[in-house]
């Protein structure tokens, strides 16, 4: 694996483009285009964060704090590339302005002046030609045209960052809103300029969030912090199913993750619980109940001990095999089992219940044959499990990129294969993109260091002493510690190239790039 150069970085906006030739970063108050094969910068723009004339006059009115917002506002806060990799924006949500640029025409620009509503949030609709703005206070969201140069607007969005949802087919855009105290969902055709297409109101009486199928057919929203209730929605308003736990968990639903079929959605909250549901009846078909000790036929793998100081940050160290049955490193905050809901009248405390317990992470990969799984309970362990699909579920895809093949033909029930230990808090955990190398992970723990483990090597035996089955296949896993080389290098987040061939590391305010490297005559 090769590491690029040291670059500097602003809020970790760094992305690599949807086809993967350029690699876009946000520094300061500047925007720069690098080649992603030589690393060479093709194109630059200083952005103007200047307020507009509306958030000038707002500003001027605080002469308070007047100083210390001059000494912020230059920084540019958001930057994304459209989906044809044709334009960039940046946004600074200070002074309320969104600049887009063209990559084949450096003079060309556009400039889209919140008014005294304000910004939050700017980025790309699926069309690579429209914006949105969502405003402060959830007052509205706007969709800003490059092509007519109209606003649409669309009042009281509940979250800007966790309410909304576009069909995968890019045709409709689903947007949870608050009218008259009462949560509602809004269905808008994003092909005919906004137009509102459905209307109605939600189950929920506080909404935390909502989670659009892979399918488009139907979406999942639940309650907030207080109450485990999950309710699957059509796009029509129909109320599909609901799924709350028989033994109430004290408090709500932390995290949701979608098989890619759509069949199954996965729930998890604050007593280390994961609950698979199925999309017939919307009940649950598994519940993980997170282990501490691992049984029999689990592959361990922990991270060798004072790895970096003998390495020096250089080259890479396969992770040690332990064998099972062992315990698995918990913290003193640990409450599965013992989770119960406060007495009546007793308001619970959610910086103390809902930040050092449950759930962190859920994540299927992109065949859906593998599911990771993070707990606060455990933060240096991540948990792989085996997630063996029906036949009617299988795709030609997944059944090539499946590691277990076996697996299909046997009950659903996910099992636990993998137990990936660490010495350090497991920061970042992602799956590669790629269909093809779905089962392909990389984490970051905020060392001088990224870690991968794969599945995607098979080996086939043919020492004819090997007590095996003529024509088997064995599983072969492999966990290694990759080091970065550089002297100040804290790897705090990882992000995968769309192709799935390199990746992002980010330090606080920093980044590089590591490619793998092919070898000769592949």
């Amino acid at each position: 694996m090769d590491f690029t150069e040291i670059y500097k970085q602003t809020a970790s906006l760094v992305a690599f483009s949807p086809g993967t030739h350029f690699l876009l970063t946000a520094a300061q108050d500047r925007l720069i285009i690098r080649r992603s094969d030589s690393f060479e910068i093709a194109r630059s723009w200083l952005v103007d964060t200047s307020p507009s004339l509306t958030s000038a006059a707002l500003a001027s009115t605080n002469t308070k704090q007047k100083g210390r917002a001059e000494e912020i506002t230059n920084c540019i806060t958001h930057a994304a590339w459209s989906c044809d990799s044709e334009h960039v924006l940046a946004a600074c949500t200070k002074t309320g302005v969104v600049s887009v640029f063209k990559l084949r025409d450096e003079s060309w620009t556009a400039r889209i002046e919140a008014g005294a509503e304000g910004l939050v949030k700017a980025e790309w609709a699926p069309d690579g030609r429209t914006v949105l703005c969502f405003s402060e206070w959830g007052l509205r969201v706007t969709m800003w045209s490059l092509v007519t140069g109209v606003a649409t607007h669309i009042q009281y969005p509940i979250h800007p960052d966790r309410g909304y949802a576009f069909r995968k087919d890019a045709r409709y855009f689903v947007l949870a809103e608050r009218h008259k105290s009462k949560d509602t969902l809004g269905v808008y055709d994003a092909h005919e300029a906004y137009r509102l297409v459905r209307h109605f109101p939600l189950p929920t009486s506080s909404l935390a969030s909502v989670s659009l199928s892979p399918t488009g057919n139907c979406l999942a929203v639940w309650e907030g912090p207080l109450e485990f209730k999950l309710y699957i929605v059509s796009l029509a308003g129909n109320v599909l199913g609901t799924f709350s736990p028989e033994q109430d968990p004290g408090f709500g639903i932390r995290k949701v993750s979608w098989h890619p079929s759509g069949m199954f959605l996965a729930v998890a909250g604050s007593d280390d619980k994961v609950y698979i549901l199925e999309n017939l009846t919307w009940n649950p078909i598994a519940t993980l109940d997170l282990p501490t000790r691992t049984h029999d036929g689990v592959h361990i793998w922990r991270e060798p001990t004072g790895w970096l100081e003998a390495t020096h940050g250089r080259g890479f160290l396969s992770y040690e095999r332990i064998q099972t049955p062992i315990s698995l490193p918990t913290t003193s905050s640990q409450v599965r089992n013992k989770f119960t809901k406060p007495p009546s009248g007793v308001r619970p405390s959610l910086s103390t219940s809902r930040g050092t317990s449950g759930t962190t992470q859920l994540a299927f990969n992109t065949s859906g044959t593998l599911l990771l799984i993070r707990s606060a309970a455990m933060p240096t362990t991540v948990l792989l499990y085996d997630f063996p699909l029906p036949p009617s579920a299988s795709s030609p895809s997944i059944l090539a990129s499946s590691s277990r093949r076996s697996t299909l033909l046997e009950p659903l029930v996910p099992r636990l294969r993998t137990v990936l230990m660490h010495t350090s808090q497991v920061r970042t955990a992602r799956w590669n993109p790629d269909p093809a190398r779905a089962g392909r992970l990389a984490l970051a723990c905020g060392n001088q260091s990224v870690y991968i483990w794969s599945d995607e090597w098979v080996f086939e035996p043919t020492d004819p002493d090997l007590h095996c089955t003529p024509g088997a296949e064995e599983d072969v896993e492999v966990a290694e510690c990759v080091g970065v080389p550089a002297q100040r290098f804290a790897t705090r987040d990882v992000r995968w190239a769309p192709d799935g061939k390199a990746m992002i590391l980010f330090d606080e305010d920093t980044f590089c790039c590591a490619c793998e490297v092919e070898e000769e005559g592949a």
